[in-house]
């Protein structure tokens, strides 16, 4: 329960009209009134139906997709907000599209999120808050403050419910150099092991294993990623783990369920026993019975609070 003398507004676009409503269910207030619509041609038209001035506003939305219309949306309710005279206006941005495009990767490449940090804040985006970003220097792209939640705690505590801690029959397995530091922190908080895959990525969401570095022989595995997109690179890192390895069994676990183009089919025919993802991304009706979705609506509402109240919100990282 929020008991500060200030005044709190908690907004939805389209793209997270769950997470926001239960966000506010939490702190005990209601969802912002207001209307997000399309012109015939495809202009979006937002429209605040309660004052704003001089409150403290919070505007939630992810950037998936359709990740231009969601960011266009969440671009046009910040400025109307800022023209609205609001006194603070932060972007809760629970899955923050392009952030894959943090660098020059190969000649005349546009580094996108970079863009993006420039435009939330030329819109009038007073702070930040996401969780999980692909690349963490990200947050050094803006001039604003940004705080970057941590989706693995949630997801730890779900696997040391089912595995405990110190099993040794459990790996965690990174599905690729880059996200060894990410898998490391999480086989830290459930006590086990680390192994990774070696792989080569030939163009975009086609990779290929190359071999496996550590032991996963008869042991039951855990992917961490922090985003399943097509599921390519999950579903072969678990084959390989399967068939190279000698792995017992496969289980895999991400911050963001992206799930574009054929993941859902990919994911079914896989050799995983479960996906284990957050609600950071609304996810349809009739996912795949492998999938399980965790929520994150009592983190963001937790740091929400606390910027609310000006207090520290680095505990929650922990």
């Amino acid at each position: 329960m929020i008991t500060h003398g200030k005044v709190i507004k908690i907004f939805s676009g389209n793209s997270s009209v769950r997470l926001a409503k239960d966000i506010a269910d939490i702190l005990s207030v209601p969802v912002g009134s207001s209307a997000v619509s399309t012109f015939s041609d495809g202009e979006i038209s937002v429209s605040i139906l309660e004052s704003v001035r001089g409150a403290d506003v919070f505007v939630v939305q992810s950037t998936s997709a359709p990740v231009n219309n969601n960011l266009m949306e969440l671009l046009i309710m910040i400025d109307a907000f800022k023209r609205a005279s609001a006194g603070r206006i932060t972007a809760v941005i629970p899955y923050y599209g392009y952030a894959r495009q943090d660098r020059k990767a190969k000649a005349h490449d546009p580094i996108s999120a970079k863009l993006v940090a420039d435009i939330l804040t030329t819109a009038g985006a007073d702070r930040v808050l996401t969780m999980d970003l692909h690349a963490p220097q990200i947050q050094g792209f803006f001039n604003i403050p940004v705080d970057n939640l941590l989706g693995s705690p949630e997801l730890a505590k779900y696997y040391l419910k089912i595995f405990g801690a110190n099993n040794p029959d459990v790996v965690c397995v990174s599905p690729d150099l880059g996200s060894v530091t990410r898998t490391r922190k999480f086989a830290e908080k459930i006590s086990a092991p680390l192994a990774i895959i070696d792989k080569r990525r030939q163009k975009a969401n086609v990779s290929e294993v190359c071999h496996i570095i550590g032991d996963v022989k008869d042991k039951t595995v855990i992917l961490v990623d922090d985003l399943i997109d097509t599921a390519g690179t999950l579903c072969n890192a678990a084959k390989a783990l399967m068939e190279i390895g000698g792995a017992k069994e496969v289980y895999a676990c991400a911050t963001h369920g992206v799930l574009s183009g054929p993941a859902m089919e990919r994911i079914d025919n896989s050799v995983m026993k479960e996906l284990v993802i957050l609600d950071t991304i609304e996810q349809p009706e009739g996912l795949s019975k492998k999938i399980k979705v965790l929520p994150v609506a009592h983190i963001f509402a937790e740091a929400i609070q606390r910027i609310y109240e000006d207090l520290s919100i680095s505990t929650i990282f922990n």
